[in-house]
């Protein structure tokens, strides 16, 4: 297995452990996140037309499976876990179908229905492995891009103080927007140690001290706080469970629509962590579907709503640099602890829009950002062009005209449910379309003294484009093929043309010369300058120590008077 190597903006990595007091306080700063996605219950519970106290229970019970499926999600070793800081929340994957089997039969209905959805996802992790082809950087990338772009809408309108109470901008909600991004931002880019650590934290208590000091806290927040109880105990499966055959598609699609999302955010969490990352890893995601499917098996016996990971807090790691497993397990118990101390964790729920909605902005930033590079850590071509913005542009068709897919069958409505589900589908599909007629093998002939290095650069990045293969691999490569055609003309050692069958498989890059004549030489060690000066034939002894050391491996052979070269590159 190849060892992760730690990116240099990260203070701890996934391995390293912040320290008891550290870790309270970025506990703290996630859960100070999380909690903007506790809108979803009320959100169910006004649709279903259910009781205040409905969603009181739903966001105790939320804070209970949630802290336990973002410990779980943490957990390293054993068969379920990614072993990455990945929060999970009641994310907008399960909403439309919660809401139908809401008003169909209650939310005893919503909590069988999202078992059932739980098990199928925990089946689909067992899958995922096998499905690699499926997933190349141009899919991962713009499902991790539209991670970070489904939450502009929600959070810019946070950002200006429009919400449900709210209908139009408020100057004094966006001062304190401002406020509190400057300071998020200012720590971010100029802060150091723990002033970048805590950039969130800090930014938040600020906004809340704008608030306060403007006027956005009244009495209505004050009763809040002064009902809630000191000490509760949640009552697990209050409601039960029910069950819908007709209901089986529409959690199946929510819960395969976590399951991509999830493979999105885990493939961050895997670059981010690793300087020197290439691919994702199946096999963790595997394990982390796994860990997000327990969360819902969890949430269907105990009475909460479906899960899915929070993008916002992957991007509240990367802008403070902190990326620990062990934060995950901080989460994870504060939460589980607010659960039973409700006037503790009425002080989350009363944050004041603007300082939600400049969270969420900054949050998305990274997000973005992390989706571009994974895009283009890859060669893109016309068929990955095709594949990134058709599925870019349908994905932003959701936000950009409201009610567009309002009358898509019930059945599929949670894959057009969010700019995210409908991108990530459509960059599937057309990803699959675009592999036909793709070969994994490619080949050119060269004349040695009449081709050019172009026709080699030409041919080399034609078919890496085709392939997706990496750019610096590819590069090397052609300058390999180059080097040998050079070397071969300066010292004729070829009685014809030469030639190159080039192959690739996703993890390795194969180049095999083949020509009538003398073979190269490839010595281990350079040609000194005085022997460079001695012979000509010294001079094609460098070119081939140049070969050596721009391969991970090359082999050569003479054979009835044909030469052949391979020259191998880790991909």
């Amino acid at each position: 297995m190849t060892r992760r190597k730690k990116p240099a903006n990260l203070i701890y990595d996934v391995d390293e452990n912040p320290g008891m007091g550290a870790l309270i306080l970025l506990g703290f700063q996630h859960i100070c996140v999380l909690t903007i996605a506790f809108v979803t219950p009320v959100l169910i519970i006004d649709a279903i037309g259910g009781k205040t106290e409905d969603a009181r229970h739903l966001i105790s019970m939320a804070m209970i499976v949630t802290g336990a499926a973002t410990i779980i999600q943490g957990l390293k070793r054993g068969p379920v876990g990614s072993g990455y800081l990945c929060p999970l929340v009641n994310g907008p994957a399960f909403l439309s179908a919660s809401i139908l089997a809401g008003k169909t039969g209650g939310l005893s209905l919503i909590f069988g229905m999202t078992f059932i959805g739980g098990l199928f996802e925990a089946a689909f992790s067992r899958l995922v492995s096998r499905l690699r082809s499926v997933f190349p950087s141009e899919v991962t990338g713009t499902i991790v891009a539209m991670v970070g772009i489904e939450v502009i809408p929600f959070g810019v309108k946070r950002f200006f103080g429009v919400d449900a109470l709210h209908p139009v901008l408020n100057p004094t909600a966006v001062l304190v927007a401002v406020i509190t991004l400057c300071v998020m931002v200012g720590l971010t880019v100029w802060g150091k140690g723990k002033f970048r650590l805590y950039s969130v934290l800090i930014g938040m208590l600020t906004g809340y001290a704008a608030a306060l000091a403007l006027g956005m806290f009244g009495r209505e927040q004050a009763d809040i706080v002064v009902a809630s109880q000191w000490f509760s105990v949640p009552a697990f499966g209050f409601y039960g469970m029910s069950f819908s055959a007709v209901l089986i598609i529409p959690f199946v699609v929510a819960a395969l629509s976590s399951a991509l999302k999830t493979m999105g955010d885990l493939s961050t969490c895997q670059k981010i962590n690793d300087a020197s990352w290439k691919r994702p890893d199946m096999k963790s995601i595997s394990k982390g579907i796994l860990a997000c499917a327990t969360g819902n098996i969890l949430s269907g016996l105990t009475g909460a709503l479906g899960q899915s990971p929070s993008s916002s807090n992957i991007g509240l790691s990367i802008a403070t640099g902190a990326t620990s497993r062990t934060i995950a397990y901080a989460t994870g118990t504060l939460l589980i602890v607010l659960a039973f101390l409700p006037k503790i964790a009425s002080f989350f729920v009363i944050m004041p829009t603007p300082v939600m909605g400049a969270s969420l902005v900054f949050a998305a930033s990274f997000m973005v950002i992390a989706g571009i590079q994974i895009m283009t850590s890859r060669m893109i071509d016309v068929r990955k062009t095709f594949v990134i913005g058709t599925a870019i542009v349908f994905g932003l068709s959701v936000d950009f005209i409201p009610g567009l897919y309002a009358d898509i069958p019930d059945a599929i409505q949670p894959f057009f449910q969010s700019s995210l589900s409908l991108a990530t589908v459509t960059a599937i599909v057309l990803n699959l379309f675009m592999r036909i007629g793709i070969s994994k093998t490619a080949s050119i002939e060269l004349m040695p003294g009449t081709d050019s290095s172009e026709k080699i650069f030409a041919f080399m990045q034609r078919q890496g484009g085709l392939w997706g293969a990496m750019p610096d691999v590819i590069s090397r490569a052609a300058s390999s093929v180059n080097e040998v055609l050079e070397s071969i003309t300066s010292a004729s050692i070829s009685r014809g043309p030469l030639k190159v069958d080039l192959s690739f498989d996703e993890f390795n890059v194969e180049v095999e010369i083949t020509y009538k004549g003398e073979p190269l030489v490839f010595p281990e060690t350079r040609p000194s300058d005085e022997e460079l000066l001695e012979s000509p034939e010294n001079l094609a002894r460098l070119s081939g120590f140049i070969i050596r050391m721009n391969t991970d491996r090359v082999e050569w052979d003479l054979k009835d008077g044909l030469c052949r070269v391979r020259l191998h590159y880790d991909h």
